[in-house]
């Protein structure tokens, strides 16, 4: 068989393989649409109390009209159909706690916590990949006793108490960071281009904005690293020790190679697949679970707004944020997905 077949083959099969995930997706899709739905029906409370008021919520001519201005009054079925047609037009309904688009408040929430969750999976993925890979190198020795008793300390840490406690001490008392927010109450918002400020401000060309960016980013980030650092680490050990025990590894170390050319060019390699699927569901979980950090910082992200939709009952806005994190672990799995088929030509066929 010539290269050229072998190439249009191998080709092929990844395109049936996009196919088939693209499909199960778009299924997928319609479950979640589907579930985080039923789930504001479902859950106990009034929301036109909620919205309106003791006072307000007394006047039965109120209570109409509200209802049938956000489609209260019309049964389940009307109400998802009408839903999931207003969607197929990007229209995710009006919030009644902010009085805006729900998508326009969705596109200012989901940038503030997409930008403190991309730098901390970052960091963490770099800190975890080389204290997990020492870690497994130096099994049983002082170093790997270390590591993992520095992971147990930060996975025992509760989120929000870390971020109390380097609030008060990097800011409050040595001044080292700045405050709460994104930026400074002194500073205006940069020109909306990727939503992330340390991004649009150097676009924009204006240090001083990116540097007080960084400043605001840098508790927030740190604090959801810590954790997810010692998710990741625990998990980079274990795939390296495997890689480790492999033939391919020994045969590597037997040949005289160095133990960085061992480690760099063939266990990490060796072990990149689950060490990419870990990443991908912790930034998934950054992106959705950052509220109690987003609270402590005074930080407009996702996980503010949602808090505040459910407080309120705000059941259109509830429904946006449950959808809009059901299509981002969506996105994400489908990521990780095509680079397993990319990287690993066995997943292509299964």
């Amino acid at each position: 068989m010539s290269t050229a077949v072998r190439g249009r083959g191998a080709q092929h099969t990844l395109l049936r393989f996009l196919a088939r995930r693209a499909v199960t997706s778009i299924i997928l899709l319609f479950g979640i649409v589907l579930v985080t739905f039923s789930l504001t029906v479902i859950v106990p409370g009034d929301p036109v109390r909620a919205a309106l008021g003791e006072g307000a919520s007394s006047n039965p001519a109120t209570v109409a009209a509200f209802r049938e201005k956000y489609g209260l009054d019309q049964p389940v079925w009307v109400r998802f159909f009408r839903y999931v047609g207003n969607l197929l037009h990007g229209d995710l309904g009006t919030s009644m706690t902010t009085g805006r688009p729900i998508s326009a408040d969705l596109a200012k929430a989901v940038p503030a916590t997409a930008e403190i969750a991309f730098y901390a999976v970052i960091v963490s993925f770099a800190v975890a990949v080389v204290l997990g890979t020492l870690a497994a190198y130096r099994r049983g020795k002082v170093t790997d006793e270390v590591i993992r008793v520095v992971t147990l300390v930060g996975l025992s840490v509760p989120t929000f108490w870390m971020a109390i406690l380097t609030y008060q001490l990097f800011f409050m008392q040595l001044h080292w960071v700045s405050g709460s927010g994104r930026i400074s109450p002194t500073l205006t918002p940069p020109p909306t281009v990727t939503g992330f400020y340390t991004v649009d401000y150097m676009l924009n060309g204006d240090s001083v904005g990116f540097f007080d960016a960084v400043g605001h980013l840098a508790l927030p980030v740190l604090v959801l690293s810590l954790f997810t650092i010692a998710t990741l680490t625990r998990f980079v050990r274990t795939s390296v020790l495997e890689v480790l025990d492999m033939d391919y590894a020994r045969a590597a170390r037997a040949k005289g190679l160095s133990g960085r050319r061992v480690v760099v060019g063939y266990v990490l390699r060796g072990a990149a697949l689950p060490i990419l699927t870990l990443v991908g569901i912790a930034f998934g979980s950054l992106l959705s679970g950052t509220v109690l950090v987003e609270a402590v910082f005074a930080w407009p992200g996702l996980g503010t707004y949602a808090y505040n939709a459910s407080k309120n009952l705000d059941l259109l806005a509830v429904t946006g944020v449950g959808l809009i994190v059901g299509v981002i672990y969506l996105v994400i799995n489908l990521v990780v997905d095509v680079l397993y088929g990319v990287l690993d030509p066995r997943v292509r066929l299964s």
